[in-house]
């Protein structure tokens, strides 16, 4: 904008000074010091022009020096600019000067000047850029300007009077512009430019757009209040509004944008409209603060199709919620308005939207229906689904009443869906979106009916549980990507009971999902057990618990566990040979009885008093434990029992490894229940 500012001022200096020169022009040499030159658009000062003009010469040499130019309104302030250039007259009563333009910190420019009668033309350029200027004199407020692939960062200063915090880093302008400064009104800057690959920046790279591509119309009023009127057509590129990303991927769409700002003040935008055709339609008003951020907005929403929505412009909210690849499809329209930059008032009415998470973890189908959110007075609304899934269970259709004031929404009554078999409820929902600079708060009871395990276990990939799952969680409360629940399930398994208490996720829908839970199992039977793991056979009633359980992305990462029998009338308790050997071989145990190891083979199964093995583990390692201690082995190792025989024969199962490498007795466990781990009795 330095060379446009030029273009403006040093062409009427350079007037102001021919304007002084007689006609025949036979001086030598003309020198004038001027302390001030005023015009519409700029003032300089501590000005000094020099004319040298031999006798009988055909032409001149003009030099123009500027000590200090301001153009307040348009942002503009430079020093120690100068101009020289060879002057010869036009034949028809004119001048022309062209030369060298020169400012401290800048690359040398060129200035052509053309003096007409009645009009004064000008053009700087610099390689293939170019400001054209162009003022007649019969209308001596109004000047046009021709832009040729002019770097967009020389309109900085001009942007930095709307946007303070803006930094243009590329792109070039094409087009023309009309200013008119007339000396009782403000000045207006009007006419089409054609953006191509434009992109700026904030400081804390909260605000950005790269490869920006537009034909816009602009008409702006500088003055006590500014006023702009931005239209057009974005063609191309790439924007960042704090957690909003929206690419254009070369599909157009089309603008228009009032706004205005009075001195010390954010801007008002009285009129925003935004038409992307087939993807969404946008129209309302808002108001910005001084750095950019939002002090109110009021939006009205249409989008006949969702599913193009993700990548133009949902991918940044999505993203940070961990659902980067969710799958949308459906209609929807909606209102929103926010105040002091929070949510005040909103409303959608979704029409057979289906959601669909790529990795699995949720399905809604047939959505409908309107939702409504007030921080005031209250409103209602009733949402439904027809189908769902979460991580592969599915379940059944529901509706939800809702009503919403003072900034949460709430349940309106209990509800219930078929999953797996039963049934499961909702109660006492309270949900807050985010504000006052709080994340998303959401409370809720669950009610969990005679679900069938043996379909859970099917649906999650496990062995071939059966059995049901019932259970009531009074209030799970979700804050800061964290899900507590209160209260515990239990689950009929085996004849016995799981029973799951102190749970709690850790980003349940983001990246790495925690889960943390403890485990109490009660009157198991073993023989079922051990039947479903593949196992050989072990009869007898199992007890233990599992504390301070931790899943990261469903794995296993920590726990400590104890499980062992405990005798119970008119059971029996055997242990298989093979269950012996599988045992052995996942723990790394050997055996001692009363037998000699090469007549083990003789029996099928052996009586047993008592079993129990414990693990705690931390770092992928399980420090290993059993009843109590045994005597140490040949090599000397201390061991520990895991199975203590009764009877004839009789046969203890003692481990000697006390820590086993996790994931290798995970592939030990693996390879037993598949029959391929078959150890050798020595």
């Amino acid at each position: 904008m330095l060379r446009l500012l030029m273009g403006l001022s040093l062409p009427l200096l350079g007037a102001a000074a021919l304007c002084s020169l007689p006609a025949a022009a036979q001086a030598r040499t003309l020198e004038a010091r001027i302390a001030k030159v005023v015009t519409s658009v700029a003032r300089l000062e501590q000005v000094r022009v020099r004319l040298a003009w031999p006798d009988g010469a055909a032409q001149g040499e003009l030099e123009l020096q500027a000590g200090r130019i301001e153009a307040p309104e348009l942002g503009y302030r430079f020093q120690n600019v100068a101009w020289r250039c060879p002057l010869r007259r036009d034949g028809r009563g004119g001048w022309r000067c062209a030369g060298e333009l020169r400012a401290p910190g800048g690359a040398p420019l060129t200035l052509a000047l053309d003096l007409g009668v009645a009009s004064t033309d000008a053009r700087l350029s610099c390689g293939a850029s170019a400001v054209s200027l162009q003022r007649a004199a019969a209308t001596p407020d109004l000047t046009r300007i021709d832009l040729t692939r002019v770097p967009l960062a020389w309109t900085q200063a001009l942007a930095a009077q709307a946007w303070s915090e803006g930094r243009i880093k590329s792109g070039t302008l094409d087009g023309r512009l009309d200013i008119a400064a007339p000396a009782r009104a403000p000045l207006r800057i009007a006419g089409e430019l054609r953006l191509a690959g434009a992109g700026f920046d904030t400081p804390d790279g909260l605000i950005a757009g790269e490869k920006l591509a537009a034909d816009l119309r602009v008409d702006s009023e500088l003055g006590a209040v500014t006023r702009v009127r931005l239209g057009g057509r974005l063609r191309d590129g790439e924007m960042l509004f704090g957690n909003a990303y929206i690419a254009l991927q070369g599909k157009p769409v089309e603008l228009d944008v009032q706004a205005e700002s009075a001195p010390g003040q954010g801007w008002r935008l009285p009129r925003i409209a935004w038409r992307d055709p087939g993807a969404l339609s946008a129209s309302g008003s808002a108001a910005l603060r001084g750095d950019a951020s939002i002090e109110a907005l009021d939006l009205q929403l249409d989008s006949p199709e969702l599913a193009p929505l993700r990548e133009r412009y949902l991918s940044g909210f999505l993203g940070l919620a961990g659902l980067a690849q969710l799958e949308l499809s459906g209609g929807l329209d909606a209102q929103l308005s926010l105040r002091g930059g929070d949510l005040s008032q909103a409303s959608a009415r979704l029409r057979e939207v289906r959601l669909r998470d790529a990795q699995g973890r949720f399905r809604f189908d047939g959505l409908d229906g309107t939702l409504a959110y007030s921080d005031a007075a209250p409103r209602e609304s009733e949402l439904s689904w027809r189908s769902g899934a979460l991580y592969g269970l599915e379940f059944g259709a529901t509706r939800l009443p809702f009503s919403s004031d003072h900034g949460e929404f709430r349940l309106q009554r209990a509800i219930s869906f078929p999953m797996l078999g039963g049934r499961v409820g909702a109660d006492n929902l309270r949900l807050r979106p985010p504000a006052g600079g709080k994340g998303l708060d959401l409370r809720f009871g669950l009610n969990l009916d005679k679900l069938d395990v043996g379909q859970l276990s099917k649906a999650l990939d496990w062995p071939a549980f059966t059995g049901e799952l019932s259970g009531r969680i009074p209030e799970a409360h979700y804050a800061d990507e964290r899900l507590e629940l209160d209260g515990g399930l239990a689950m009929q398994l085996f004849g016995g009971t799981v029973e799951v208490s102190s749970l709690a996720m850790e980003r349940p829908l983001g990246v790495a999902p925690t889960l943390s839970s403890d485990l109490a199992l009660r009157n198991i039977d073993l023989e079922s057990l051990t039947g479903v793991f593949g196992f050989g056979s072990i009869t007898g009633r199992l007890y233990g618990r599992i504390d301070s359980l931790r899943l990261v992305d469903w794995q296993p990462t920590a726990f400590d566990a104890e499980l062992h029998t405990e005798k119970t009338r008119g059971v029996r308790q055997r242990i298989s040979q093979r269950a012996v050997q599988d045992l052995s071989s996942v723990g790394d145990s050997s055996f001692v009885g009363s037998l000699q190891d090469r007549l083990i083979g003789f029996f099928d199964d052996f009586g047993y008093a008592r079993l129990g093995i414990s693990c705690k583990l931390a770092d992928e390692v399980c420090q290993m434990g059993g009843l109590d201690a045994a005597k140490p082995g040949p090599d000397g190792r201390p061991g520990f029992v895991i199975v203590r025989g009764a009877g004839v024969p009789h046969l203890d199962v003692v481990g000697y490894n006390h820590r086993v490498d996790w994931p290798t007795l995970l592939e030990r466990m693996e390879a037993v229940s598949k029959g391929e781990l078959k150890p050798v009795v020595q």
